[in-house]
């Protein structure tokens, strides 16, 4: 980075395309984490079980995720990274202002709307950071990559505290879906001025080069083995979320603490995620190494688990802090992106960042299954235990042997 004077990283770090994908995926993780912040109140207020209908309509939201992320990736590499961070969040948008008006619903069905609702939610969800993490990749010189996608994560990722404080303030949560809403529609007009990647324009209109075809992704061995070895590197981040925050309510009996307020165990989580964002793009610079940072912080991660689940977690404010732990190692999440990114060509490059982390998400369904079933033999505390070793175990390996794309140069097609 010596080549550029201290006028010149800030001009690239603060650029139109990294603020607009900050914000971007500041909307992005306000909705996504929305249903996991007002699940028990709204379902309680719509008369329905809070854990059961609220694992069902988590399920379709993650679904959602995983369909969407093909759709939008696919989008991204055939019409541009532009056209994803329009149409996607214009799809959420709506979708979350639809959610606002589920108490004048059809009460007979309410499941089921919902439940279609944050799938539609999903689809939409699923376009934001992919399209914005590659954009932002290929407008950034090569030397400032990792530290401009972690502005992104760290300031996109404080979207879930304000969706969780947003919530307390209004004391009502058809009105937190309304704000949401009506941020992803404000921001629409904020991406006008925002220009295409010059990367991705040197090979728009080349007819020779096949853009978008996830079936590349399965038609070459090594290939193949990097994109699952991505998505498996993401996996931590999501059990650590989707498990031990979202479903923190039901860890409170085994601790023998009164309540866990999942809304605040999700926030606080993401308060950590955040913070470990912005530092993974500083470490990742100082270690010379996408691997190394990620791998420290999932073994920190890792000691923050195993203390959270068997050393002695007796308090509500324990417990968020053991959340915050978590959060910190898992905000490694900008520098899995950017690394699915780093791994392809830029025909495949949007397919590769929005598909990654949108098959991290829609695996939460196959990670919620398997605690369901283990926690009826052994109890939530070994059952997340288990699921935890499985997780960590395959992030771990994928990580180690995965190739290292720091300074790499990105202008090059499959």
């Amino acid at each position: 980075m010596s080549q550029f004077t201290t006028s010149q990283k800030l001009k690239h770090l603060f650029s139109l395309p990294v603020i607009v994908a900050a914000l971007g995926y500041f909307v992005d993780i306000y909705d996504l984490l929305l249903f996991g912040i007002v699940r028990v109140p709204s379902l309680e207020a719509l008369g329905l079980d809070a854990n059961v209908a609220g694992s069902t309509i988590l399920n379709y939201q993650m679904v959602g995720l995983l369909i969407g992320g093909i759709i939008w990736g696919i989008f991204g590499d055939k019409k541009g990274r532009l056209s994803v961070l329009f149409g996607s969040i214009l799809v959420y948008s709506l979708a979350n202002i639809a959610c606002g008006f589920l108490p004048y619903f059809p009460k007979d069905n309410l499941v089921t709307i919902y439940a279609l609702l944050r799938f539609i939610a999903g689809i939409g969800l699923a376009g934001e950071l992919g399209a914005g993490i590659t954009l932002v990749s290929e407008s950034l010189p090569k030397e400032l990559r990792a530290i401009g996608t972690s502005i992104v994560a760290g300031f996109g990722l404080l979207g879930a505290v304000v969706a969780q404080l947003t919530v307390e303030l209004a004391d009502d949560w058809t009105i937190a879906y309304f704000v949401g809403g009506g941020l992803g529609l404000v921001l629409l007009f904020l991406r006008v001025g925002v220009v295409e990647s010059g990367i991705y324009k040197d090979i728009k209109k080349s007819d020779s080069i096949q853009k978008g075809n996830i079936l590349l992704f399965v038609t070459n061995k090594n290939r193949f083995i990097k994109y699952l070895k991505c998505i498996a590197i993401g996996l931590p981040t999501w059990f650590c979320v989707g498990i031990l925050a979202v479903m923190g309510n039901q860890f409170a009996p085994a601790f023998g603490i009164e309540n866990i307020n999942p809304g605040r165990a999700i926030m606080w989580t993401y308060i950590g995620i955040s913070v470990g964002d912005f530092a993974s793009g500083f470490i990742s610079h100082w270690l010379h190494s996408r691997k190394k940072a990620i791998l420290y912080m999932m073994l920190f991660t890792t000691i923050g688990v195993y203390l959270m689940l068997f050393g002695g977690t007796k308090t509500e404010n324990m417990y968020y802090f053991y959340c915050a732990w978590l959060g910190l190692g898992t905000g490694y999440w900008a520098m899995f992106v950017t690394v699915g990114a780093e791994q392809f060509g830029t025909n495949i490059r949007s397919t590769a960042a929005t598909t990654i982390p949108n098959m991290v998400r829609g695996l939460l369904p196959v990670m919620l299954i398997s605690f369901n079933y283990l926690k009826v033999f052994n109890g939530v505390v070994w059952a997340a235990a288990v699921v935890g070793f499985v997780v960590f175990t395959i992030a771990i390996y994928a990580t180690l042997t995965i190739p290292e794309t720091h300074n790499t140069d990105l202008d090059f097609v499959e």
